[in-house]
């Protein structure tokens, strides 16, 4: 079950979750090398420290991870979290703070007790935003004043308004309904022309949206259930592209499903992904 993909700029390597193995991956493509790290619980969301090693959500907890040692260790906690809710999904935003989305644990009939938190360097866990079902697709705008978001239960993909120097959110708008995609957006970045590229989970697609919410241009995959991209490589123009096997919901597999993919010569570069300042 593959999500949560970071390029991280200086070690040339992507990071990214397998879910239902527990497992975070490190791979450098100039060698080819893979590192993995099984988390106590499957993760949801992982971002680079400044200081060295990770932050990773899991259920509604954030764990320090060393990836020295492998230990985990908790730092922050949700209190305010359902019971029946988890994390899922996260990004850095351009100040250093760690913004995860918080989902209903319930696939069949998800409703919208999650919701957007946010953990600032130093501080303690806030919920900032709610109404939401099953969290996805947080990245930010070049300028951090923008924060897309997605609920995946109702095919929809926002924009809040976001304050950089409180981290606080605004009103949101409906920036695309996915709907006719034939999918639900999941995992998403933002490129340096300020589109946003989304994979469109059951859609066997990624698309990609102007700011004002039109379809760019889609691309297709070879199987059904991408997860969510990244843009990544030396000059950030390779797409990165992390899918899930229909097998983890019980269906039937399909061939490449659960691999790792990258899409060349798109003619569009990513942004430098920050690290959590804590």
């Amino acid at each position: 079950m593959g999500e949560g993909p970071v390029w991280d700029v200086a070690e040339q390597a992507l990071y990214f979750l397998d879910i239902g193995r527990r497992i975070i991956h490190r791979y450098a493509p100039c060698d080819g090398s893979l590192q993995g790290w099984e988390a106590p619980s499957g993760p949801g969301a992982l971002a680079l420290r400044e200081e060295g090693g990770a932050v990773v959500a899991i259920k509604d907890t954030i764990y320090t991870l060393d990836f020295e040692s492998g230990a985990f260790e908790p730092l922050a906690t949700a209190q305010d979290q359902p019971a029946a809710a988890t994390f899922n999904d996260g990004k850095v935003d351009r100040q250093g703070r760690f913004i995860i989305g918080s989902c209903s644990t319930n696939l069949e009939a998800p409703t919208p007790i999650g919701g957007i938190y946010s953990l600032p360097p130093g501080g303690s866990l806030q919920k900032i935003a709610g109404d939401i079902a099953f969290s996805n697709s947080p990245c930010f705008s070049a300028d951090g004043k923008t924060l897309y978001f997605s609920d995946s239960a109702r095919h929809a993909l926002y924009a809040y308004e976001y304050d950089t120097a409180t981290g606080a959110v605004g009103g949101r708008r409906l920036l695309a309904d996915v709907s006719s995609l034939g999918g639900m957006p999941d995992g998403a970045t933002v490129d340096s022309d300020g589109l946003i590229w989304v994979a469109i989970f059951r859609g066997a697609k990624v698309a990609a949206f102007r700011p004002d919410g039109r379809l760019e241009r889609t691309i297709d995959l070879p199987v059904s259930l991408p997860g969510s991209v990244m843009f990544g490589g030396a000059d950030l123009d390779q797409l990165f592209v992390v899918t899930i096997d229909p097998a983890y919901f019980n269906e039937p597999t399909e061939t490449g499903a659960g691999w790792l993919y990258v899409v060349e010569g798109l003619g569009a570069r990513g942004l430098p992904e920050p690290r959590f300042a804590g």
